[in-house]
């Protein structure tokens, strides 16, 4: 049995600070994220015996960790649905300007808490993890037709957040500028 739990914590254990950044991003909660984590790691402890070695386990690990999170949004919202607003789709069609370049990180990551869950969850796996839209798909559960729609989405409502933080700055597009 020793030889099990070294291999799990070779594989899996450095993946770990990965998988919080992630969850505390998603859901917005320190205490929650770290819930969520330590039920996505005893899962994977638990079902360790199914995974293949040589395969991709941060792949494995963040399949496991969006199911917990949405088994944990089930039990947060006691099973009420939350869509995104009318309003929220009208934002994502109309036109942004592009996002100046001179932003800290805290306002990015303001910006980034202000984007809906289901397009956040997108943008981290593609533009933080760098994760294919196929691999996006298969750990979401989702269409990788609805991965790049939601990260299109996302994107854009992202950076009309950022447009909007850079303004209260004094920071401008290029064209705005001249």
């Amino acid at each position: 049995m020793q030889p099990v739990i070294d291999d799990f914590e070779t594989v899996a254990l450095p993946h770990m600070n990965d998988l919080f950044r992630t969850a505390r991003r998603v859901i917005g909660n320190q205490t929650d994220a770290e819930e969520v984590v330590q039920e996505t790691y005893l899962q994977a402890w638990k079902s360790f015996h199914r995974f293949t070695p040589g395969t991709n386990c941060r792949a494995w690990l963040y399949k496991i960790l969006f199911h917990v999170i949405h088994h944990h949004r089930r039990k947060w919202f006691n099973g009420r649905f939350v869509n995104s607003d009318n309003e929220t789709l009208f934002e994502t069609l109309s036109y942004e300007p592009p996002t100046p370049q001179h932003l800290c990180d805290e306002d990015v990551i303001a910006a980034l808490d202000e984007v809906p869950a289901h397009y956040r969850e997108v943008i981290l796996l593609a533009d933080v993890q760098d994760f294919s839209y196929q691999e996006i798909a298969q750990t979401l559960q989702i269409p990788i037709g609805t991965v790049m729609s939601r990260l299109n989405r996302g994107r854009k409502m992202l950076s009309g957040k950022l447009g909007k933080f850079a303004a209260a700055y004094g920071i401008f597009p290029a064209a705005q500028a001249a």
